[in-house]
């Protein structure tokens, strides 16, 4: 049974109310938290009663928390199964998400004397080996890495008490069904208990891997994946091409009021050149892509959510997850290619009842993946203008339907006035079709020497040799 959320849900009750430990309850007297949010409010008691979960809600809700404090809770209240294996395993898509899952636990664990362990794919694997060897109670992971150490056997996992999956959606989209496999295989323990979260129930491979990796769990939904977010005003912009989009970009960042924002590209080398770009026209700009090593990673989102700078440019490597409070402005230079992921790009702002704003800049390029976010939100959206750098592109209109042999050879329809070349969307018109030619050899009569064989064109006669 899966229970959604309602209009007319109640109030969540302050935290103390939950029977959580009173250690975590002053963590996160410390932390500013006083009252759960809907997600944490619904998952906590669940988990806390020892079944398996498999929940949702929307991105910057509360879900990080909604699975920690109860872990917690129970590793401080109930005895170990094994002495040596670890008692949780937290699995998380990106390294950045799994740093900012184990900083938050750390935060709650302070002077409890739960030790843990950080083991991220592209950071020295001797070292973790001897991170893993001081027995941690919860080990915070990147599934490939993790399967590694399985496989180096540097990990056992046979006493484990809980698997958290965070982001599961994600990390199957990321192509790791084979890694969970394995660590699900590798941590059998009868009396583990699972907890799958996820950013939407409506996907498949999610179901299919909850089906394995689950025993009769509950399930938590906290609105819909496309519910729309209300503390976060969304604007779109249509751009003629790619000077358009610089200027309506320079022309956001340098008007606009905001504490600090992201800029979502689709290539690497587009943060590099719009960070340059921004940096020419003063802003303090960081680049961000997931071909960088993790040391190189984690120094620039530890410099940005530390201020240093105003605007971080960055691929989809950092759309998930990651909490940074002081993020109001989201730009989608580029629209993303998966309807889900404009959802969890605009939730870096808006997060824990601030307000925020995302802007998405469309251009030819951008139209399919523009239709799609449109269908997956089920809003028909409007466009809005700057004065003085308005475009002539208007969008893609669908090519017309065949209404018979009239409009046979008409080709299809461009965007209302679009003049530009190239891009996915730009048609091109159909070739006219090669008429066929007319046999003339009956215009000769035969005989003369005069037609070719094939009826086409006349032949040249030959002129008669001279005889001198």
């Amino acid at each position: 049974m899966t229970h959604r959320s309602s209009t007319l849900a109640q109030k969540p009750e302050p935290f103390k109310d939950l029977g959580l430990d009173s250690r975590l309850l002053t963590a996160l007297d410390h932390m500013g938290f006083t009252a759960p949010s809907e997600i944490q409010d619904r998952a906590i008691p669940v988990i806390l009663s020892g079944h398996d979960l498999i929940a949702s809600s929307k991105t910057g809700s509360g879900k990080t928390l909604a699975f920690l404090l109860p872990a917690l809770h129970r590793l401080m209240k109930t005895k170990a199964l094994s002495k040596r294996d670890p008692r949780a395993l937290i699995l998380a898509p990106t390294r950045e998400l799994a740093k900012q899952v184990y900083v938050q636990l750390r935060s709650l664990t302070s002077g409890s004397g739960i030790n843990i362990a950080l083991v991220l794919g592209g950071e020295n694997f001797n070292e973790q080996i001897k991170a893993l060897r001081k027995e941690p109670h919860v080990v915070v992971a990147t599934p490939g890495r993790l399967a590694n150490h399985l496989d180096a056997r540097s990990l056992m996992l046979g006493g484990l008490e809980l698997l958290i999956m965070d982001e599961a959606d994600r990390m199957l989209d990321l192509g790791f069904a084979k890694e969970l496999n394995q660590i699900n295989e590798a941590a059998d323990h009868r009396r583990r208990q699972t907890l799958m979260f996820s950013a939407t129930l409506e996907h498949a491979e999610v179901n299919e891997m909850a089906d394995k990796l689950l025993k009769s769990p509950k399930r938590v939904a906290v609105g819909a994946a496309n519910a729309e977010h209300l503390d976060i005003e969304k604007r779109f912009y249509l751009c003629d091409h790619l000077d358009h989009k610089q200027a309506l970009l320079q022309h956001i960042l340098t008007t606009e009021s905001y504490q600090q924002a992201i800029i979502f590209t689709a290539t690497r080398p587009d943060t590099e050149r719009l960070a340059a770009l921004l940096h020419e026209q003063g802003l303090t700009t960081a680049a961000l892509s997931g071909d960088m090593s993790q040391a190189e990673r984690n120094r620039i989102m530890d410099s940005f959510s530390r201020g240093q700078q105003k605007v971080l440019i960055t691929t989809d490597v950092a759309s998930r997850g990651l909490d940074l409070l002081q993020v109001s402005l989201v730009v989608n230079f580029d629209m993303p290619k998966q309807a889900e992921e404009y959802v969890h790009r605009i939730g870096r702002t808006g997060r824990a009842g601030a307000k925020g704003t995302a802007v998405s800049l469309v251009g030819p390029k951008d139209w399919d993946a523009f239709k799609r976010v449109e269908r997956f939100l089920q809003q028909d959206i409007a466009f809005v203008t700057i004065e003085g750098l308005e475009g002539k592109f208007k969008g893609v209109k669908p090519a017309a339907k065949k209404s018979g042999p009239k409009g046979a050879d008409k080709p299809a329809a461009r965007g209302n006035g679009y003049k530009g070349k190239g891009g996915p969307n730009a048609y091109k018109p159909a070739k006219k079709p090669v008429k066929a030619q007319k046999d003339r050899s009956d215009r000769l009569p035969t005989g003369t020497g005069l037609g070719s064989n094939d009826g086409m064109a006349p032949l040249k006669r030959k002129k008669p040799t001279s005889t001198d």
